[in-house]
């Protein structure tokens, strides 16, 4: 359960007065978080009280909660509200995740990034996934095949899918940066899953990767990705 900070935490926040308010916002509560004030598990006050601590609008709130999430150092908890994460891997991961942020319209290097990435991690995940993992997988490919069957976009699907594929891999920042990846590329994959015929491709594409994890076929995983990954997309 996260734990409710005190007011006194954040009355530290300053009034913001610059433009470009959001990143201001964001940079204050990134310096209560390196100072301590504000801690691993701790709740960031609710939106309305920090609006009005820090002198802006709403909105400049949300941009700012949205861009530490994208870099690792808030996480949404449904139910309890927004908390500061334990930044033991994140902390190495934050500034290629704030470089990738600010390069979002440069589509097809973040697509060469996952080229490079995720073909090494399905081969680790066919050696270490355990059969939870696996089950897990296949939970996601039966939804997946059930929503094609109804002529629905499954592009959540798709990228718990490949999250999952990650988590097997058992490496906690090549995780964060994956997780960093396919948020950014959200738009442009949605684009490309409303291709005709790309759907039933890409569940093709995971199928033939889930079978090689099944059988521990680190070579025959790490090739299917390379083959589900490549263009046109």
């Amino acid at each position: 359960m996260p734990r409710s900070r005190s007011s006194s935490s954040a009355e530290r926040f300053e009034t913001v007065r610059k433009v470009r308010r959001y990143e201001q916002v964001a940079e204050q509560i990134r310096k209560l978080i390196s100072s301590g004030a504000l801690k691993p598990g701790d709740l960031l006050p609710p939106e309305r009280e920090l609006a009005a601590k820090l002198g802006v609008g709403r909105s400049s709130i949300r941009d700012a909660v949205r861009t530490l999430e994208v870099m690792g150092i808030l996480e949404p908890r449904q139910g309890h509200g927004t908390v500061v994460r334990d930044l033991s891997a994140d902390a190495l991961v934050v500034p290629l995740s704030l470089v990738l942020t600010r390069k979002r319209e440069l589509v097809h290097e973040l697509l060469d990034v996952r080229r490079m990435i995720e073909p090494a991690l399905a081969a680790r995940a066919a050696k270490n996934a355990t059969p939870e993992e696996i089950a897990q997988m296949r939970g996601i490919l039966e939804r997946h095949e059930a929503k094609l069957r109804r002529g629905e976009q499954a592009i959540d699907e798709d990228s718990d899918f490949h999250y999952a594929l990650a988590l097997a891999a058992r490496n906690s920042v090549v995780l964060r940066v994956l997780d960093v990846l396919m948020d950014l590329l959200r738009e442009s994959r949605s684009r490309s899953l409303q291709v005709k015929g790309r759907p039933k491709r890409s569940f093709d594409g995971h199928r033939r990767i889930l079978r090689a994890i099944e059988r521990r076929d680190g070579h025959a995983a790490e090739s299917a990705v390379r083959q589900h990954l490549k263009p046109p997309w």
